[in-house]
C-alpha cells in the first residue's frame, strides 16, 4: 500500500454545495457498459491484471478455519500454474490483493498465509458488518481486536443513519474514530450505496469518508439488494478526482458485490483507466471485492490456453 490518506478538517461548505447531474451520470454509465472488451492475448493481459486487484472473500455464516485455509491457498495460487506456464507468467508473482474474511476468522488467515510464506495481506470486515447498527464502543474494539490478530486492512461500514439525515459532522466524527482504531492498518470505508438514496449523498459520504481519512472508499457490502453499479462507481471515482486535485491524495476505490463474470472485471478496470488514470489500476488504488469471480476469470483464462471451456472440476475451487 502507499503512504495513507491524512484526511482533512471537515468542510462542510465544499458538502453543502454538492450538486449530482443525474442525467449525465446515467449516460456515461451507458457508454462505460457499452465499451468494447479486448480480445485474445489483449483480454488475458487485462484478466491477470484483474486477478491481482482481486480481495478473495469469504463472508459466510458458515466459515470454518478449514474452507478459510482453502482460500488463502486459492489467493497464492489464483490461476493454475500450468495456464500460466503456457502464457510465460509463471514467474510473475501473479496472486490476489488481500483475502478478506469476518474478524473472528482473521487469525485463520494469518495463520494460513504465514505458513505458506506468504506476503498477501488479510483484511477484515468491522464495525458491525453490514448493517453498522450495534453502538460505537462495540464498533471501535471490533476494529482493534481484528488488527491485533493480524488484519493490515480493515474494512469499515459506515452509519447509514446519519448520511440519510444530513449528519455529515457526526459521520465524519465516526469515520475519524474508527481510522484512529485502524493504527497502522489501511482502512476501506462501505458506503453501501444501495441505502444512500440517492447520488448526491453517495457523493457527499464519499467525500466526508476521505475528509475523514479513508484510504479506500468502498461502494457496498455484498449484502444489499442493489450494490457496485456502474453510475454509482462514476460518482464516487468524480469524488476521488475532486479531492485528489483539491488535496493532493490519491485514495482507492473498491466496487464490491455482485461482480461475477471476466468480462465486467475488464469493463470496471477500464472505468478506472478512463476516469481517473493508470495510476488507479494497480492494487495499491484499485481492488474489486468478490468471491465467485475468479473462477470465472480463471476459465476465460483456460479457453485462451486451450481453446476450449474446462469443465468444473478441471479447476480448483476457491
Amino acid at each position: 500500500m502507499p503512504s495513507r490518506n491524512p484526511g482533512m478538517d471537515l468542510d462542510l461548505e465544499w458538502v453543502s454545495k454538492v450538486r449530482v447531474n443525474t442525467q449525465a451520470v446515467l449516460k456515461r454509465a451507458q457508454q462505460v457498459q457499452g465499451c468494447k472488451v479486448a480480445k485474445k492475448q489483449w483480454q488475458a493481459a487485462w484478466l491477470l491484471k484483474a486477478v491481482t486487484c482481486i480481495d478473495l472473500t469469504t463472508l459466510s455464516g458458515d466459515d470454518t478455519p478449514s474452507n478459510v485455509h482453502r482460500l488463502c491457498m486459492k489467493a497464492i495460487q489464483p490461476v493454475r500454474q500450468d495456464l500460466l506456464k503456457s502464457m510465460d507468467m509463471h514467474d510473475k508473482g501473479i496472486a490476489t490483493a488481500a483475502v478478506c474474511v469476518y474478524p473472528s476468522r482473521v487469525a485463520d488467515a494469518v495463520k494460513s498465509l504465514k505458513a505458506a510464506n506468504s506476503s498477501i495481506p488479510v483484511a477484515s470486515v468491522a464495525t458491525g458488518f453490514p448493517a453498522g447498527q450495534t453502538p460505537l464502543k462495540t464498533r471501535l474494539e471490533e476494529v482493534r481486536m481484528a488488527v491485533e490478530d493480524g488484519a493490515t486492512e480493515i474494512d469499515i461500514v459506515i452509519n447509514r443513519t446519519l448520511a440519510l439525515t444530513g449528519q455529515w459532522a457526526a459521520l465524519y466524527d465516526e469515520v475519524r474514530q474508527f481510522r484512529e482504531a485502524c493504527g497502522h492498518a489501511h482502512m476501506k470505508t462501505i458506503l453501501a450505496v444501495g441505502e444512500l438514496g440517492t447520488f448526491t449523498n453517495v457523493y457527499k459520504a464519499s467525500l466526508v469518508s476521505m475528509m475523514a481519512g479513508s484510504d479506500f472508499i468502498k461502494t457496498s457490502t455484498g449484502k444489499e439488494s442493489v450494490n457496485a453499479t456502474y453510475p454509482v462507481a462514476i460518482v464516487m471515482v468524480r469524488a476521488i478526482r475532486d479531492y485528489y486535485l483539491r488535496t493532493g491524495q490519491k485514495v482507492g476505490f473498491k466496487p464490491a458485490g455482485g461482480i461475477r463474470t471476466a468480462q465486467e472485471a475488464v469493463v470496471w478496470l477500464a472505468l478506472m483507466k478512463e476516469e481517473l488514470g493508470n495510476e488507479w489500476l494497480s492494487p495499491h488504488l484499485f481492488r474489486l471485492g468478490a468471491s465467485s469471480l475468479l473462477g470465472d476469470i480463471e476459465r476465460q483464462i483456460y479457453h485462451y490456453v486451450t481453446g476450449r471451456y474446462a469443465a468444473y472440476h478441471e479447476l480448483p475451487m476457491a
